[in-house]
């Protein structure tokens, strides 16, 4: 009997996107809708003509996306009965009542959401309604800053998007708290895929903080491929936090595309957990004068998991700073991926950007691939780049069990330091809070901590 080559799988797996996206369109044309066609088309066109990236890419040299491409995926169903308001409540933070925006299977729930007491003028609401509903607000950004013609998931969201988050902010407007996005994955006897799509336009001078949160209900194979588009006006703050925490037999791929005005500031936080097959792409393009942005990223992997991050950050014009940060802590059979990239164009003079991986491996058959990288067209810039990969310092242990620290707690303490650097850099508190507890469940005896 003939085995089907890896080849073969991919021109199937494209040919039934392909097949998923026929069916989009002929709703797409039955709901208003229609306008989004020629954008899609040209995305699907780019998707069929990249396929899926395989290892000879070098963006995805140490990422193999074969058990995507070689799973049959159907259309996520589209059941707002699956999920009950009870099931959603370990995903709220405590102490925080932020208006909170609920995706089932990438489809809106209005009955989970809640949006009372955004201010006047901020609009949080279902992609799928706007795109109906206010094109005018949409079509000068929606589709306008994802690269297809590179990333091939990137095309395949921007064919298949239906549905997702908008969120405007208006010039000048402060938010007070952050507006939560839950995307939640209920898992059925099939496996399923997911495109949600988020655009973020925030005004002018405004400032808040939005929250992506990744979450499965159930165990079962499911695929998201999840693409945010940020466009931040002048002068404007915005903390964005990525939390992806789905079931162990998940894959996930997000993309981060944030467009930076003049004299902007962007904070992007992101904590890896769940999932099988996990990618995070973060691409930032510091296209006005004077602009900031932070990434600041931790990753914890334990059994077979795959955790890849990448990274590209853009400096397109001058007086431009970047930080990233990353940590990851690999156990058991894990595998980590680090590839972080800085480009400064030629008109980015006085570029400011630093770099920084650091990895903790608890295991002898945990694995780590990291790849910081600079490309610098411009002659007056500061740009420096490091990356470290080490286990736990044995005399730190000596050190806290010399104070009367069991070893068990003491591994804790040093594990959950490292990873509270990360944590520490997240000013709310009580999504840090959260997040915190988060890496406790994580950490190896994590318990122990709670009375130290």
């Amino acid at each position: 009997m003939a085995t089907t080559t890896a080849m073969e799988h991919k021109t199937l797996a494209v040919a039934r996107f392909l097949e998923c996206f026929t069916e989009a369109e002929a709703r797409a044309r039955a709901s208003g809708r229609a306008w989004l066609l020629p954008a899609r088309q040209e995305a699907m066109d780019r998707f069929t003509a990249l396929g899926f990236p395989t290892t000879k890419d070098e963006d995805w040299r140490f990422t193999n996306v074969a058990p995507i491409i070689q799973t049959v995926f159907r259309p996520a169903p589209d059941d707002p009965r699956a999920v009950e308001e009870r099931a959603l409540e370990r995903f709220t933070f405590a102490g925080l009542a932020a208006p909170r925006l609920v995706f089932v299977n990438g489809r809106f729930s209005p009955t989970l959401s809640t949006l009372a007491g955004l201010p006047p003028g901020v609009r949080a609401q279902s992609l799928a309604e706007a795109v109906v509903n206010d094109r005018s607000a949409l079509e000068g950004h929606l589709a306008r800053h994802a690269d297809i013609q590179r990333d091939a998931f990137a095309a395949l969201n921007t064919a298949m998007m239906e549905d997702g988050a908008f969120i405007a902010l208006p010039r000048g407007i402060v938010l007070e708290r952050p507006i939560h996005i839950l995307y939640v994955s209920v898992p059925g006897a099939e496996p399923a895929a997911v495109h949600p799509r988020t655009l973020i336009v925030a005004g002018e001078n405004s400032q808040a903080a939005i929250v992506e949160d990744y979450v499965s209900l159930g165990e079962g194979i499911t695929f998201t491929n999840a693409l945010t588009e940020l466009v931040v006006g002048d002068g404007s703050v915005i903390q964005h936090y990525a939390i992806e925490r789905e079931s162990p037999q998940a894959f996930h791929i997000g993309t981060l595309r944030s467009q930076q005005g003049r004299s902007s500031n962007v904070t992007s936080h992101s904590l890896l957990l769940g999932g099988s097959l996990v990618r995070r792409n973060l691409n930032p393009v510091l296209a006005g004068e004077g602009a900031e942005c932070m990434i600041n990223g931790l990753f914890m992997a334990k059994g077979q998991q795959h955790m890849d991050n990448y990274m590209l950050v853009e400096h397109v014009s001058p007086h431009c700073d970047s930080r990233q940060f990353f940590k990851g802590i690999l156990d058991d059979k894990a595998h980590g991926v680090f590839h972080g990239r800085i480009v400064v164009h030629k008109d980015a003079q006085k570029t400011d950007a630093k770099q920084t991986n650091m990895n903790l491996l608890l295991s002898e058959e945990a694995q780590i691939d990291t790849k910081p990288q600079l490309e610098i067209y411009a002659d007056d810039v500061k740009c420096t780049h490091g990356a470290t990969v080490g286990q736990i310092d044995d005399d730190a242990i000596f050190y806290l069990r010399a104070r009367g620290i069991p070893h068990a707690s003491a591994k804790a303490l040093l594990l959950f330091a490292f990873a509270g650097e990360m944590l520490q850099r997240m000013k709310v508190e009580p999504i840090r809070r959260q997040l915190e507890a988060l890496v406790r469940q994580w950490v190896p005896q994590g318990n122990l901590l709670e009375g130290l």
